[in-house]
């Protein structure tokens, strides 16, 4: 896997629970498999609601109002596996070896609340590998420059568009040049997601299926680049598969791009490392990225709509996933 090296290209696992860190999570990473982990409130919701392994710290914890129950157990689990990164992030000079942690997703639209979050669990972590996750909103973009500006790693998340990219950007690079130690930070462009949603609509226009997604992320890589900025990557996530045809790492295969990184559920890594020859993805120009958006608006499909309804679906899943886990957490 040393072409990985080569690229500075690196894969996360989009994964987080308790037993699963001291277990296959450590050997991922001493296989040098991952380079880093990254979480949300579904991931959370979905771990704490299922597992075992968490069923006593929220015994003695019943004291405490909901959200503190879940920071708690959250900041133990991104403790620990900030722990277990730690080696990749000292011995690739502090550019690789992160987990992301989110704020919560109620606040996105304000944005002093997500400075304040955001500072406040990065300071309870305690780690430097540690990334806090941000919602690219209008307000998300203001807090992104501001906690990056404070010298705290940004894992700007939720970015469909090619105007959300370039807009996380602008406001991750303000920070970063207004700080002393200069973060690290990413940028998650959603990808399985638009195919999902967009597949039939493409196949009755005559234009091919399950490639909106790596076009769209394609074209949001070239305007994150633009800025060249060695302390920004572009992160694919949402790399999922969500139609059977497909093979499980598509959207890792056609997306090993250079300064990048993939962040995959378990099954997705599981089934892609079983592949021996890895390629350096050919890079989509981005001429041909806006001659297939010039298609798509031929057949008066709009886009912008579509990035309106993915960003807002994205919004409620994840404030329903904490609302979820909240009440869970209190009825227990």
């Amino acid at each position: 896997m040393n072409f990985k090296k080569e690229i500075n290209f690196s894969l996360w696992c989009d994964f987080i629970e308790r037993d699963f860190l001291e277990n296959k999570f450590q050997e991922l990473v001493n296989e040098n498999i991952i380079q880093g982990a990254t979480s949300n409130p579904a991931i959370f919701e979905s771990s704490i609601s299922n597992s075992i392994a968490y069923k006593q710290q929220i015994n003695i914890l019943q004291a405490n109002e909901p959200k503190k129950i879940y920071e708690e157990l959250a900041i133990q689990d991104i403790k620990r596996a900030s722990q277990l990164l730690n080696n990749i992030y000292e011995n690739d000079n502090k550019k690789d070896g992160f987990i992301s942690i989110e704020v919560d997703p109620s606040l996105c639209d304000d944005y002093k609340a997500t400075i304040d979050e955001g500072i406040r669990l990065y300071e309870a972590i305690d780690s430097s590998n540690v990334m806090i996750k941000v919602p690219a909103t209008n307000d998300g973009y203001k807090a992104m420059k501001e906690l990056t500006s404070k010298g705290i790693n940004v894992n700007a998340t939720l970015i469909f568009s090619p105007i959300q990219a370039k807009n996380c950007a602008k406001a991750l690079q303000e920070g970063i040049n207004e700080s002393i130690n200069k973060p690290q930070a990413v940028i998650s462009i959603f990808v399985s997601r638009f195919d999902k949603m967009c597949d039939e609509i493409m196949h009755s226009n005559n234009i091919p299926k399950s490639k909106l997604g790596i076009i769209n992320a394609t074209k949001c890589y070239h305007e994150i680049n633009k800025f060249n900025n060695q302390n920004i990557r572009t992160l694919f996530a949402s790399t999922g598969v969500k139609c059977d045809k497909l093979d499980k790492g598509y959207y890792i295969n056609n997306l090993l791009y250079p300064n990048s990184v993939n962040t995959a559920p378990l099954s997705t890594i599981d089934n892609w490392i079983l592949y021996e020859d890895k390629k350096i993805s050919n890079i989509i120009e981005e001429k041909e990225c806006d001659n297939f958006f010039d298609s798509i608006k031929s057949k008066n499909i709009n886009i912008d709509d579509i990035y309106d309804k993915l960003l807002k679906e994205g919004l409620i899943s994840f404030k329903d996933s904490f609302k979820k886990l909240q009440l869970k957490l209190k009825s227990i």
